[in-house]
């Protein structure tokens, strides 16, 4: 099969290069993906530059989410059969014409939806309902402020609260990616660079959850900005891991600070996350109520110019790779 191969082992964007592996085979309890689309997510970038390798046990090819027909069937599953259309949870080897997976990590692809679509769905949903619903526990009538607004996971984020009847703060850098925060449905929309966000925030409400895909930068912002008994949840830190908390704030206001990663969570951990995500949230994508725009999509050999994309941060919503 082909695969996107990182020359020298990491690098830049110029280092992914097309290389030839053996098919792989489906074992018990897994199912092979003949991949049609794989999302690409910035982890794969920090993986490409040496900072984030893949967990034991899993593929040293990028790529993190796919979306294809089955067409390898491992022992012992019963769920699936070849020629079913799915998308799937990697923890690695979505850059590829073949990705094993285990078979509780994929979900159904709804009837209407074609594979680019539906490839930058599993990494992003997943991430969204584990830190905003299950962690960060919004509900209706609460407020969620997102970070990183028009990054996928942002973007996304946007959509599965206001399914549920939250209410949407968005910030973003610059006013052309505020404006498309808005009009996918954020109610108060942000320019960090321009706003004076602390006051609109508290002007607006204030928030009962953050996601926080910034990090240190935002750490002051996030304590002023949340009500009582609000929810913290760090996702990413693009500005710095080392940040200055103020725990008497968080004492007073009763805030609850946490964070998590999503990819070397045990299989297991992944399965119970996977089933509970299609029973809440999977209907409303089916619906078409959660379809993250996707900005562009790049052929598999084209996976440089598709991390450039990535990298140079004027996109809103996902970059996909095609096979």
């Amino acid at each position: 099969m082909r695969v996107v191969e990182i020359a020298g082992g990491s690098g830049s964007a110029e280092s992914l290069v097309l290389a030839e592996r053996p098919d792989p085979a489906a074992g018990p309890g897994q199912i092979r993906i003949r991949v049609r689309a794989a999302g690409i997510n910035r982890p794969d970038i920090l993986q490409r530059l040496g900072r984030y390798p893949a967990p034991p046990g899993a593929s040293d090819i990028l790529g993190l989410e796919v979306a294809g027909e089955v067409d390898q069937v491992g022992a012992g599953v019963m769920r699936w059969s070849a020629g079913d259309r799915v998308c799937a949870l990697l923890g690695g080897g979505g850059y590829a014409e073949f990705a094993v997976v285990d078979a509780r990590h994929a979900l159904p692809v709804p009837g209407d939806m074609d594979f680019v679509q539906a490839a930058a769905l599993p990494e992003t949903v997943c991430t969204v309902f584990a830190n905003v619903f299950e962690s960060g526990a919004l509900k209706a009538g609460e407020t969620l402020l997102i970070h990183g607004a028009t990054s996928g996971i942002g973007v996304t984020a946007i959509q599965m609260a206001k399914a549920v009847g939250a209410r949407v703060i968005a910030t973003s850098r610059g006013a052309a990616k505020a404006e498309a925060a808005r009009r996918l449905g954020a109610d108060l929309s942000l320019d960090a660079a321009a706003d004076d966000m602390e006051a609109a925030i508290r002007a607006f409400g204030g928030a009962d959850v953050v996601l926080d895909m910034v990090g240190a930068d935002y750490a002051a912002l996030n304590q002023a900005a949340l009500n009582p008994f609000g929810r913290w949840v760090v996702i990413a830190t693009q500005s710095g891991a080392v940040a200055q908390v103020d725990l008497a704030r968080l004492m007073m206001k009763r805030i609850t600070l946490t964070g998590s990663t999503l990819r070397a969570r045990p299989a297991d951990e992944k399965a119970r996350l996977i089933a509970a995500l299609e029973a809440a949230a999977w209907p409303r994508v089916a619906a078409g109520a959660v379809r993250p725009p996707v900005e562009a999509s790049f052929p598999l050999e084209q996976a440089s110019a598709a991390h450039l994309r990535l990298e140079a941060g004027g996109h809103v919503g996902k970059i996909v790779l095609t096979v």
